[in-house]
């Protein structure tokens, strides 16, 4: 009987440990579906006060969690700049970004005039009659839609 009480408390050690670490790596929002799905396996794991509630107050949770930014990760999609010029730039620009007759708004071969640099700049802060968009776009749209635009010759 000795045996079983050694064996509750290395699983409610281990499970807080998970659960520590598992909670360091998850933002806040998601705290409470790993404590709900904890419980359930605590009282699976069942039986002793002490071990069952540590062991239910994220054992079986964490790992659970700890599995569930590696599907959010993966579905993460690249950004698609066209999609966001669409979006952000034709109503200035035009459809097929020929400045709709204005040399000033052309991007059609933007890439041989300014560097991705330069147009990420242009992009964020504006300027010759353009706003910044710094504050409508992701960093990570504006790396994309720069690039995209830079490889127009």
């Amino acid at each position: 009987m000795g045996m079983k009480w050694n064996y509750v408390l290395i699983a409610a050690v281990a499970a807080s440990m998970l659960t520590m670490a598992a909670c360091a790596a998850k933002p806040e929002s998601d705290a409470g579906q790993q404590q709900s799905s904890g419980s359930a396996g605590g009282a699976a794991q069942g039986g002793a006060a002490q071990g069952g509630s540590a062991a239910g107050s994220g054992g079986q949770g964490s790992a659970a969690g700890s599995a569930t930014p590696a599907p959010d990760a993966a579905k993460a999609t690249p950004v698609n700049a066209e999609v966001i010029v669409k979006q952000s730039c034709i109503a200035c620009h035009g459809d097929t970004l020929d400045g709709k007759g204005s040399p000033k708004k052309d991007l059609t071969k933007i890439g041989s005039k300014l560097t991705k640099e330069q147009i990420a700049n242009q992009i964020n802060n504006g300027g010759n009659g353009m706003p910044g968009l710094k504050d409508k776009l992701k960093p990570e749209e504006v790396n994309a839609v720069a690039e995209w635009l830079a490889a127009k010759k």
